[in-house]
């Protein structure tokens, strides 16, 4: 896969093939196994303390859970999403067991931990060809009733999964935004020694 994307040293293609479309192939179909394959992937993320504090739940297009994961986003998200080949949720576990302690203490890095499985699922699902988007537009509360997920676990995001297609395929205003992004410089982002102004 090519992209406009350059990186100021080198880095593995990956890297810059990774993007995020909301123009999805609605005839394209990912088996289970693949997606299982990606979260797998997301597994192997590093944690604190090896909490491991990663949930997925998923639906595969047009399975039972379909039409409910879709009411789970925003209108918006839901409106493109519904073409993907799947949909996962990403909860964390805000609190830390084990069996040291007498009692669970919250987890000051679950969101950090979370970040780093997305990103490696992210990453799998470049190397298999498909694409991802996370959403932060969804209604949590719903979404943390209907996946049933335990009070002390927080839902993080949405993934759509899929393979890309045309963005002419996307009302005018998301075909606008249908552009794989650049990132800022290096040296915007990276100092030795002490922050620096911009």
């Amino acid at each position: 896969m090519t992209t406009p994307r350059q990186s100021s040293l080198p880095v593995e293609p990956v890297f810059l093939q990774r993007w995020s479309p909301r123009s999805f192939n609605v005839s394209a179909v990912i088996g289970e196994d693949d997606l299982l394959t990606m979260i797998e992937a997301a597994r192997w993320a590093p944690s604190a303390y090896n909490i491991q504090p990663w949930r997925f739940t998923y639906s595969l297009r047009d399975d039972a859970q379909w039409s409910h994961y879709l009411d789970l986003l925003i209108p918006f998200n839901a409106s493109w999403a519904k073409n993907a080949s799947a949909l996962i949720f990403l909860a964390s576990d805000t609190l830390v067991d084990t069996e040291e302690m007498s009692e669970p203490r919250p987890s000051h890095y679950h969101n950090f931990d979370a970040g780093a499985a997305w990103a490696q699922l992210a990453l799998q699902a470049t190397m298999m060809g498909y694409n991802t988007h996370a959403m932060a537009g969804i209604h949590k509360e719903k979404a943390q009733e209907y996946l049933r997920l335990p009070d002390r676990y927080d839902v993080q995001i949405a993934i759509a999964v899929g393979q890309v297609d045309q963005p002419d395929k996307l009302p005018a205003t998301l075909k606008e935004r249908e552009v794989i992004s650049q990132r800022l410089n290096l040296d915007k982002i990276a100092f030795a020694g002490t922050y620096q102004n911009e």
